[in-house]
């Protein structure tokens, strides 16, 4: 690990993207320690994926700040990138290379010695359940396979920063407890996981802290027991999701002239 472990090792601060006249991300701030594991929620077109961009350096800003282990996301991509693994949720790779060619330039990509990218990809792929596919070229993967490879990938180097942009769209469910047990144990082990997804019942069970997006904007942020008790006293992270989320009331019509 990178920096003073009692600081966020992700910082996000007014974080705002706007395109025209639209805003994607409206002055975002969070922030996410060693450890933990935060959901951010919300419906299509609030803003997760392009939150994550902006994380990943992809996209910039157009107002406020987001660093990973003390690195401006932007200004430092190649920096950020020595902290972080990024699954993003349609991973696309070079078709005419085989699995362990992709993962094998990854981890020399992050100047990883070879023995420990063969020793950590038999170790990743055992337990997602791809190594027989490692042979295999990417064009004849299927979505569930380039996202367990993206996976592996993201994962090789240990990094500090775990970035999940809907991990487990495409996988069965055998493989889906596989990964979320990965992401426990990475956790546990201090590794700090960003976790995008649209499965209120896989945050509720996984995360440590649910971060809900509507509109661009945080509408809501605390642990799932937290924001029940707030939100939704007796009901569920689905019934508080749609409390934040849910369109305003339309106003009544004007009184009938008498």
């Amino acid at each position: 690990m990178t920096g003073d472990p009692a600081l966020p090792i992700v910082s996000i601060e007014g974080l705002t993207k706007t395109y025209g006249q639209f805003t994607a991300v409206r002055a975002l701030s969070l922030q996410v320690q060693r450890g933990e594991i935060l959901a951010l929620l919300g419906p299509n077109g609030a803003g997760k994926t392009t939150t994550i961009r902006m994380l990943m350096g992809i996209l910039s800003p157009t107002a406020g700040t987001a660093t990973i282990a003390g690195h401006d996301c932007f200004a430092q991509r190649a920096e950020v990138m020595q902290h972080t693994g990024y699954l993003p949720d349609e991973p696309m790779f070079y078709e005419h290379l085989r699995g362990r060619e992709i993962v094998r330039f990854c981890g020399t990509m992050r100047g990883m010695p070879e023995a420990d990218v063969r020793r950590r990809t038999i170790e990743l792929a055992a337990r997602l359940d791809l190594g027989d596919a490692l042979g295999e070229y990417a064009v004849n993967y299927s979505m569930g396979m380039k996202k367990k490879l993206a996976l592996v990938c993201a994962m090789l180097h240990r990094p500090a920063v775990l970035i999940l942009d809907e991990p487990t769209n495409g996988l069965d469910p055998v493989v889906t407890r596989s990964l979320l047990d990965l992401v426990r144990e990475v956790a546990a082990a201090g590794t700090a996981v960003f976790y995008s997804t649209h499965l209120l019942e896989q945050a509720d069970r996984l995360c440590s802290r649910v971060g809900i997006l509507h509109r661009g904007a945080l509408a809501a942020l605390g642990t799932p027991a937290e924001l029940r008790s707030q939100l939704a006293p007796g009901g569920s992270l689905e019934d508080v999701f749609f409390q934040v989320t849910a369109p305003p009331a339309p106003s009544p019509p004007p009184p009938e002239p008498l």
